[in-house]
């Protein structure tokens, strides 16, 4: 959700007239976007906002821009502690930000504009993505569920769902402008439609997302196992082009601290709808959130999410420590867990999971996998010769080419981010697959050349009529002009 809320802040700034700058050229704006679910999120904003000040101190002109869940949370906290912010927004209103720097720059003192309620929708907003080949496409804002240790619902507020026609409408010209993948986000994903009162919706729309013509793969994320039902699970096995990837958060295998998280199902239920995903859909790879260290969890509770893990046999989990996030049950809970004890049962957890995934890897080998290749994936490529992309299950994927296969000039003749790829894995790690044979079948598409073009997808949202502010980008010059 943060990464599309950014996109949102990009178009808009672009709109108003502002532009990236130079990696090593000073900025003139610097905005966050920022994340409450942890307490780290608290530590690292505050401590980049340190950061600035010199910045801020060398140059008044530049502003500093704090939005997001943690803006919603601190409000004007964030410029008592940090006096040199020149504004903060809230989730509600993501769309003031342009006004509020303007409004700050004139009145050269902080703005703070935090709603209690949403502004306008966030895919109404313009949109700047750095990807050609993917697109998050928001169906839902908001939560309606009481989680005991999360903080989301009283910062995004309750859920509001979009119409269909819109989605789609947003999802159609992604597909226009090249996009091949498309991942559905909401707060409780598959509780979409609850706010107009049709349960099925969000098996309808994959399946009406299956209808548009050159969208390859869909994904969403994240489900309530609570809400998962078996209309979704056909909709995914029925629908060519939903991705057969499930994020499917556990949090605990205790059914004791799952009731005291208030996760209103139980490990009984959370392992049938993974059997039933299996069995409709036997290639299914199913990821995890999970949290460690709840209030009261005892290891006798631990345990019981050793045996989960070991039972659903995960492609990989994103495990946390937990932290108290004030305003939150669970943050006046007796019997917060000791943080050594804490760390020796993550350690434990992250050991069985790396051997699930690596298991659950290595099977794969010798298996021909579609390759959509990406960008920024592969942090060794360079030093290795391969490239990277994911499977349609979302695994990661480094693959070998061949020097007629990779032309650094862009051209068609070479193997792009955004094209496709197939091959054969050849050794399953736990964190990747690995496939250092030839490529089999290479196919260019219009994100790979919109790649090999420097071209990013810019969508114009619906414009808010708001006049054009800010730093605007300099006329085009007809002549070859100076180069000072």
């Amino acid at each position: 959700m943060n990464v599309h809320d950014s996109e949102r802040i990009g178009g808009l700034l672009e709109e108003a007239g502002y532009v990236p700058v130079a990696a090593d050229a000073a900025p003139d704006l610097v905005v966050f976007n920022t994340c409450a679910v942890r307490e780290n999120a608290d530590n690292k904003l505050y401590g980049n906002l340190s950061h600035l000040a010199p910045a801020k101190r060398e140059n008044p002109d530049m502003q500093i821009a704090v939005g997001g869940c943690l803006a919603q949370k601190d409000r004007g906290e964030i410029v008592k502690r940090a006096p040199w912010v020149d504004a903060v927004f809230g989730t509600h209103n993501i769309g003031s930000l342009p006004v509020l720097l303007e409004r700050a720059r004139h009145n050269q003192e902080a703005e703070v504009e935090i709603l209690e309620s949403l502004e306008t929708f966030p895919s109404a907003l313009p949109t700047k993505r750095d990807s050609t080949y993917s697109g998050w496409v928001s169906i839902s804002v908001g939560c309606n569920n009481t989680c005991t240790f999360c903080i989301v619902p009283s910062l995004r507020g309750k859920e509001k769902d979009r119409r269909p026609g819109e989605i789609l409408a947003e999802v159609q010209a992604l597909v226009d402008e090249g996009v091949s993948e498309v991942t559905l986000l909401g707060q409780n994903v598959n509780t979409y439609g609850v706010e107009f009162g049709d349960k099925l919706a969000f098996g309808k729309l994959l399946r009406a997302c299956g209808e548009i013509e050159g969208l390859e793969r869909v994904r969403f994320t994240s489900p309530h196992p609570k809400n998962f039902t078996h209309d979704v699970i056909a909709a995914m096995a029925e629908t060519p082009n939903v991705c057969h990837s499930l994020h499917m958060p556990l949090q605990s295998g205790s059914d004791r601290v799952l009731k005291e998280m208030r996760r209103s199902y139980r490990s009984e239920k959370y392992l049938q709808i993974i059997a039933d995903v299996r069995e409709a859909m036997p290639d299914a790879a199913i990821t995890t959130d999970i949290i460690v260290g709840f209030p009261g969890e005892t290891e006798e509770d631990f345990q019981a999410t050793l045996d989960v893990v070991e039972k659903a046999r995960f492609s990989s989990a994103f495990t946390f420590q937990y932290s108290i996030r004030p305003g939150t049950p669970a943050a006046t809970m007796e019997d917060q867990i000791p943080k050594a004890v804490v760390q020796e049962r993550y350690e434990r957890l992250v050991a069985l999971q790396e051997r699930v995934s690596w298991e659950e890897n290595r099977k794969l080998e010798g298996t021909e996998v579609e390759v959509l290749v990406t960008v920024g994936d592969g942090r060794k490529d360079a030093a290795t010769g391969r490239l990277s992309g994911r499977a349609r299950d979302g695994r990661l994927v480094h693959f070998a080419v061949t020097p007629s296969e990779t032309d650094p000039t862009g051209n068609a003749e070479g193997v792009r981010p955004g094209d496709v790829v197939t091959t054969v894995v050849t050794y399953g790690a736990p964190h990747h697959l690995v496939a250092d044979g030839e490529v089999l079948t290479h196919r260019a598409t219009k994100a790979g050349d919109a790649w090999a073009a420097g071209k990013a997808t810019k969508l114009p949202g619906v414009s808010l009529g708001m006049p054009g502010i800010g730093r605007k980008p300099l006329p085009k010059q007809e002549g070859p002009g100076c180069a000072c």
